[in-house]
């Protein structure tokens, strides 16, 4: 047997299965055992095409393919796999800041020409903004053509606690603390303690600015690393030849040795993605989309029309790059990002891709994690969709010109949002309470959040990787001949 054979050997056990499934639900109900062997019947025939495939992106989607029966067969199992996840998160967590570093710092030190660094950064946030306007304003036309909130009812199921501040957070180990060293604690300390008020947008430009470089990387704050790795470079660089050339020599082996560590740790990253989505189902079911099912569609068609109507134009006319390349090059990063729901942990692959199709290391090294912060189109879409559907869902009306007055506000709030999972809902929840929404709609929102942050998650990745390409273009320094001899690593 060969790839073709077993690849096609897939189809037609999956379409069996599909038929079998879809006999049991529409017409007779067919025993258990059945339509649950012949499910993993057709998990072994993508083990095996995998197998003759031997690449990593069809690993990681064959994992979770099983991630997702486990799952739904083995539901409180698969809670039990959330570690294999987590060390996958920790491990990629360790790469960002040693990667960020030394990729900006050779970029820039080696590079004689200091005014490319100052006309990329205003060129990259001009593109960026630009951007995000668009995905804004397709996500609020969505909603309300949807009007998905409208006449919403929630499981009581659904009703959980909501994810709190990182103050919140810091005050319940506080609290936890002096627990377990005796001290007497009053009942329910936590929710009586005051949260901080919202940030101004000065407080949002006062924390791009390292306070401590090693808080920035304890807490994953990229926006500080990239800042103190500029000035850093550029330091570097002002420095005369025998003096710099050390630590050049140094950072470039640093770079060099980081990629290499993500290329061992992307061969985890099967289990770790297979982990991520068997947790997930598990924890949900699939029944949770009767209930939210509008939200999650429409959710999912707006960044399907923001793709379609605003990046592929961008990439086909003002990146002007082999978009079935592209596509090759972002596929794992994207699909890494869709199941772990993290920016962080597509951030080495999307590096090392997009350098290998054709972006400058110290273009790609800048754009992208740059766009960590400040290009996050799939959260800045779901944000303003989210808000609207909050306001449908508790009956309050919203002109248009609020809807975008929140919308704005949403976007400049996202500028400081972490690219780990569901940190965007602490954002929604303190939208809310600046313009007077209920929370209540937002508790529904948290059970399918899950689901709708691996769509926008993955957006906010293909959205960076084409910006690199935009602005590398615009410098005048795209690689057409690496873009188009583009091979995926197997």
């Amino acid at each position: 047997m060969n790839k073709r054979k077993a690849g096609f050997l897939s189809i037609i056990l999956f379409t069996i299965a599909a038929a079998f499934h879809l006999i049991h639900e529409e017409w007779t109900p067919m025993p258990g055992a059945l339509l649950f062997g012949l499910r993993w019947i057709v998990i072994g025939s993508l083990i095996l095409f995998a197998g003759y495939k031997r690449s990593l992106t069809t690993w990681i989607f064959v994992a979770m393919a099983i991630g997702i029966e486990i799952g739904v067969d083995f539901p409180a199992f698969s809670q039990n796999l959330k570690f294999l996840s987590t060390i996958f998160l920790r491990l990629i967590k360790t790469i960002v800041a040693p990667l960020l570093f030394s990729t900006l710092v050779v970029g820039i030190a080696s590079h004689s020409n200091l005014k490319q660094v100052g006309r990329m950064g205003w060129k990259s946030i001009l593109y960026f903004e630009i951007v995000t306007t668009f995905a804004l304003i397709i996500g609020l036309v969505f909603i309300n053509i949807t009007q998905a909130g409208s006449g919403i009812k929630v499981p009581e199921a659904l009703l959980k606690d909501l994810p709190r501040s990182q103050e919140k957070v810091l005050q319940q180990k506080v609290i936890t603390i002096m627990d377990s060293a005796g001290v007497p604690v009053p009942p329910h300390l936590i929710d009586k303690l005051p949260d901080p008020s919202e940030k101004t947008w000065q407080d949002h430009i006062v924390d791009i600015f390292p306070e401590n470089i090693v808080k920035s990387i304890y807490e994953g704050n990229v926006l500080p690393i990239v800042v103190f790795s500029l000035i850093f470079g550029i330091s570097l660089a002002m420095l005369s030849e025998q003096r710099k050339k050390p630590l050049i020599d140094f950072t470039e082996s640093l770079s060099e040795t980081m990629f290499k560590f993500t290329n061992l740790i992307m061969h985890f990253a099967p289990f770790g993605v297979g982990a991520a989505i068997s947790v997930t189902v598990g924890h949900l079911g699939i029944d949770i989309l009767k209930n939210l099912g509008m939200l999650l569609i429409t959710l999912y068609l707006a960044l399907f029309a923001f793709i379609l109507v605003i990046l592929v134009p961008i990439a086909l006319f003002v990146a002007r790059i082999p978009l079935r390349r592209f596509i090759q090059a972002i596929k794992e990063p994207v699909s890494i990002a869709f199941a772990t729901t993290s920016s962080d942990s597509a951030l080495p692959k999307a590096l090392a891709n997009m350098e290998k199709f054709g972006v400058p290391r110290k273009i790609v090294s800048f754009v992208i994690p740059t766009g960590y912060t400040f290009n996050l189109d799939g959260t800045t879409l779901y944000l303003s969709l989210a808000s609207v559907f909050v306001a449908q869902a508790a009956g309050i009306h919203l002109s248009f010109g609020e809807q975008l007055m929140i919308g704005l506000s949403l976007m400049l709030s996202s500028k400081g949002v972490a690219a780990v999972p569901r940190a965007s809902l602490v954002i929604l929840i303190a939208t809310a309470h600046t313009f007077n929404l209920p929370l209540w709609p937002i508790m529904a929102i948290y059970g399918i959040d899950e689901l709708m942050d691996m769509a926008r998650t993955s957006v906010n990745v293909i959205g960076n990787t084409l910006a690199s390409c935009v602005i590398a273009r615009w410098e005048g320094e795209f690689d057409e001949q690496k873009a188009l001899n583009f091979v995926e690593d197997n």
